[in-house]
């Protein structure tokens, strides 16, 4: 399964197979980690059978069944710490996707286990994402209409409408979808965040599926 597969293929799951991970799978789950911190800066960290953090009100509220794996999503206290997650974090959701393995993005409905995981000085868990095998495999989203999230001109470029169709596959805050991108000339794409829980989040997400189908080399983020 492809990265863009996968993106079709992932959706939110919240109840799981009382299943534990594989040593194999694990070890990938964990390799990449490693090659997503290396890149980025951030500590991301795999909690493997840790069955506390949903085991409490607010995620039985949240309907999460059978949690004991979750991707801690850690990284130092900057402006853009909500974005960098968003765009990382969904990496590595749809690597896990490929390993046959289902997540769901947390922002709340959890508890914070203490030495379940680490932070180091001036660091902090942004929000986690749930991940394990799916008693289901979800339901896709609605998704917005593409004019409704972008500003080009008639005659864009395919990899600009391509991107943009790319981002609406991606998972946001309940299904907001407020961002939007804009084509300049040049093409440079401008991201902009809508406003709302986790909007930095929920574009940083998006900015990732926007590359994925886009194409990187294709044109450059206007800062």
């Amino acid at each position: 399964m492809t990265l863009q597969e996968a993106a079709y293929a992932r959706h939110s799951v919240r109840a799981y197979e009382d299943k534990p991970i594989p040593k194999d799978v694990k070890s990938a789950l964990e390799e990449k980690i490693a090659d997503i911190n290396a890149r980025s800066g951030l500590n991301f960290q795999l909690v493997a059978d840790e069955p506390e953090a949903f085991d409490c009100f607010l995620a039985h509220y949240g309907k999460f069944e059978n949690v004991k794996n979750y991707f801690a999503l850690v990284g130092r206290a900057r402006d853009n710490l909500q974005e960098k997650c968003g765009y990382y974090g969904e990496e590595l959701v749809l690597f896990a996707q490929t390993l046959g393995l289902n997540t769901c993005w947390v922002a709340l409905t959890y508890k914070k286990v203490s030495g379940a995981y680490k932070t180091e000085r001036g660091e902090k868990l942004a929000l986690v994402v749930s991940v394990g095998y799916g008693k289901t495999q979800g339901t896709p989203h609605k998704s917005k209409g593409a004019d409704t999230v972008c500003e080009a001109p008639e005659n864009a470029p395919l990899w600009f409408t391509e991107g943009v169709k790319g981002a609406l596959l991606a998972p946001t805050a309940v299904n907001q979808q407020k961002f939007k991108f804009i084509l300049h000339e040049n093409n440079v794409v401008e991201a902009v965040p809508g406003v709302g829980f986790y909007a930095k989040v929920d574009l940083g997400i998006a900015k990732y599926h926007f590359e994925l189908f886009a194409g990187k080399e294709n044109f450059t983020w206007k800062e």
